[in-house]
């Protein structure tokens, strides 16, 4: 077996791995797709802010204010330089979700190429989760365009045979994600990519599974827009990011009004600072993006082609365990190709739910249910699924006990 990371010198540096679960057992987290731990050094960074730099940010001239304002925009530079793009490009949000809102709502205020109207189409994948579907779903129906979206394949992938028929030259914007939250798999976007640009519209991707979890060129890639959520990278929760291209950005139209988003008021006008600001009305979240900063070092420090090859043999790893596992199934790519270190699977004849929580009495937390993603459970034909989900804290002996647990939860009930 690899030792690309020194796991157990990682684990001292989250705190929760001291805690004891149910009977004594110790901490197998496996719901990192859903919500990452933090280590210690992230949370130093929150509890250092409030007690050494607390002031509100781009709003006073006194000395701790300008404190807090540098740290929090050399947390800005550091999201910046960890996506390859440049600071004025980064925007901060409570979260992925927020951001996303955040793009359609602006692209129904806006005016010329960045309006969306009847006639307009709006392009997804049954790929994704929620919060890439119907922030584009209500869109299209407050505006009169309509929502088009690539099928998925049983194996995860995306069909891009009718790629002329989906993206036509009435599309205006295509979201879709990087990695699936449900299967792993990764989407081939490069032809997806092209064909939006090829008709004038704007990428937005989703990158909430891919940020924390491996090397990403934003620019590489060719999208228009890109979002992730700070809490998914051992950040706190209450920071998103969107990156936009600063042109795009300073087109659009803002999402929320208030102070420091403007660059001049009257009583009946305002004009709009630029962007990231006129996306960040308010007091931010100021202690939190000062979290994810120290998130992001930590990531760094540790090397993101590290993290991503080690995911990939737990996956490896785990799928192999699993295969062996009588009754059970997995769901969608059957092999670390175009995937991540996610896996959902089935147990026959048992529900998720019941799955989840024998497993839970070995320590193991993992995730069960649709996982807000509904359109692409029903279209598997299932009620729901079991998910495992890997990060730089887990190791080998994390997967033993994960598969320990699965042969428990089919054995409990007498599914052999």
């Amino acid at each position: 077996m690899s030792s690309i990371l020194d796991v157990a010198t990682i684990k001292r540096d989250f705190p929760i791995f001291n805690e004891e679960m149910r009977g004594g057992k110790r901490l197998v987290f496996l719901d990192s797709a859903a919500t990452s731990q933090k280590p210690i050094q992230v949370l130093d960074a929150e509890r250092n802010f409030y007690t050494t730099s607390n002031a509100a940010v781009h709003r006073g001239s006194y000395y701790l204010a300008e404190r807090a304002s540098e740290v929090f925009e050399n947390s800005r530079q550091k999201v910046a330089d960890f996506l390859g793009v440049a600071p004025e490009e980064i925007v901060f949000t409570k979260s992925a979700t927020e951001s996303l809102n955040l793009l359609a709502v602006s692209f129904e205020r806006g005016t010329g190429s960045l309006a969306i109207g009847p006639g307009d189409e709006i392009v997804v994948s049954e790929l994704e989760h929620h919060a890439n579907l119907l922030p584009w779903q209500q869109l299209a129906k407050r505006t009169g365009a309509t929502l088009k979206w690539f099928e998925m394949e049983q194996d995860g992938s995306l069909d891009l045979s009718a790629m002329d028929r989906v993206i036509t030259s009435k599309c205006k914007i295509v979201a879709i994600t990087h990695q699936s939250n449900v299967l792993g798999s990764v989407p081939d976007l490069a032809p997806i990519i092209a064909a939006t640009h090829a008709v004038g519209a704007l990428f937005v991707l989703d990158a909430c599974q891919s940020v924390p979890h491996q090397p990403i060129d934003v620019r590489a890639l060719g999208a228009d827009f890109m979002v992730f959520s700070g809490h998914k990278a051992l950040g706190p929760t209450g920071v998103g990011v969107l990156w936009g291209r600063a042109e795009i950005l300073n087109a659009m139209e803002p999402f929320l009004y208030g102070g420091s988003m403007i660059e001049t008021v009257t009583m009946t006008g305002a004009t709009w600072a630029p962007a990231p600001k006129k996306f960040e009305a308010g007091v931010p979240n100021m202690a939190q993006v000062v979290g994810l900063g120290a998130a992001l070092d930590y990531l760094s420090n540790v090397g993101m082609a590290n993290i991503h090859l080690w995911e990939l043999e737990l996956t490896q790893y785990a799928l192999d365990g699993l295969k062996a596992i009588e009754g059970v199934r997995v769901v969608g790519p059957q092999g670390i190709i175009d995937r991540g270190g996610v896996i959902s699977f089935t147990i026959a004849g048992l529900h998720p739910h019941d799955v989840g929580q024998v497993m839970d009495q070995y320590g193991v937390a993992v995730r069960t249910g649709h996982h807000c993603a509904w359109p692409l459970i029903r279209k598997l034909g299932l009620t729901g699924t079991t998910r495992a989900s890997f990060y730089l804290y887990n190791d080998f002996s994390d997967v033993d006990i994960f598969l320990e647990s699965v042969v428990g939860a089919r054995d409990y009930f007498g599914k052999r």
